[in-house]
């Protein structure tokens, strides 16, 4: 691993220790009742990240210049129960308006907390069926704390990979998920239906990570859509299929991102990039929904 790389890890593993192929369209989201609904997609903002040196995630390119990603973590709320996919930044980063510079390189901010933004939505995370991580990243397990009867959706190498030990040699740390091993857990070993009816499909997506995974949502009013996780950070690298650095794997990232371009093209999926900005900023987030 390249000391950059070896940097972006150890960035990456220690935030909580404070505590489509294109873009989407817009499609029509509804505000938020308390009625026993269908299948509907909550999608909460969960922090904001600025990067002094977006060349992090794409080698040779883009030396110096600054962006500002976005964090974006959802509930999917299905008949059978409900799932949330990633938690995002640590709650406890409201308490820092400033944001919490690490490396002078990523500087993080929370406006508005998760559990806020649950009480919105009328719903209690202590209730949620089912937690499924992307990948163990701090920026994407922040609050993995407020779901403690959540089962646990993991494939099978991230969780042996976070819980094993040399969790830091893929740049996680295990103080930064201190509650998570309590969690029931279902260890995957490749594409998971959910529910069991085809609507809400955790896709094995390795690369990022050694068990990094993407979800998929069959929505009947708005389309079909693909939540990133890490997949890629923001819409110039999907096009360009760049890979970071830092990823575990860069042959197995491209292979992944060129299975994933097909797999939306088959299914008339759009991907929504969880960290793109720009492209979140045209997605309506919670107390609305998509369904």
């Amino acid at each position: 691993m390249s000391k950059l790389a070896s940097l972006v890890s150890v960035l990456l593993s220690s935030v909580l220790i404070l505590a489509l192929t294109g873009c989407a369209s817009t499609p029509t989201a509804t505000t938020a009742t308390a009625t026993s609904p269908n299948l509907r997609l909550y999608v909460f903002n969960c922090g904001t990240i600025d990067v002094a040196d977006i060349s992090v995630f794409h080698p040779g390119i883009g030396k110096g210049e600054h962006k500002r990603l976005t964090d974006s973590c959802y509930l999917i709320v299905h008949p059978k129960g409900a799932l949330m996919w990633d938690t995002g930044l640590p709650d406890a980063l409201i308490n820092i308006p400033e944001g919490k510079t690490v490396y002078n390189l990523f500087t993080m901010h929370v406006t508005k907390t998760l559990a806020s933004q649950f009480k919105e939505v009328g719903y209690a995370p202590d209730t949620i069926k089912y937690l499924g991580i992307s990948h163990m990243h701090s920026d994407h397990i922040g609050n993995v704390n407020l779901f403690p009867h959540a089962t646990l959706l993991m494939q099978k190498e991230e969780y042996a990979a976070a819980f094993g030990p040399e969790p830091a040699k893929f740049g996680f740390s295990p103080e930064n998920y201190p509650t998570l091993h309590a969690n029931p857990v279902k260890l995957l070993e490749g594409d998971y239906d959910v529910f069991g009816d085809g609507t809400v499909v955790i896709k094995r997506a390795l690369g990022h990570t050694p068990g990094h995974q993407a979800l998929f949502v069959k929505l009947p009013k708005t389309g079909n859509v693909l939540l990133s996780g890490d997949l890629v950070h923001f819409t110039e690298n999907w096009e360009h299929k760049y890979v970071p650095g830092f990823n575990f794997d860069k042959e197995q990232s491209l292979k992944t991102m060129n299975d994933v371009a097909q797999f939306l093209k088959d299914n008339h999926a759009v991907l929504w990039i969880q960290h793109d900005l720009e492209q979140n900023e045209g997605i309506a987030h919670a107390p609305k929904y998509y369904e």
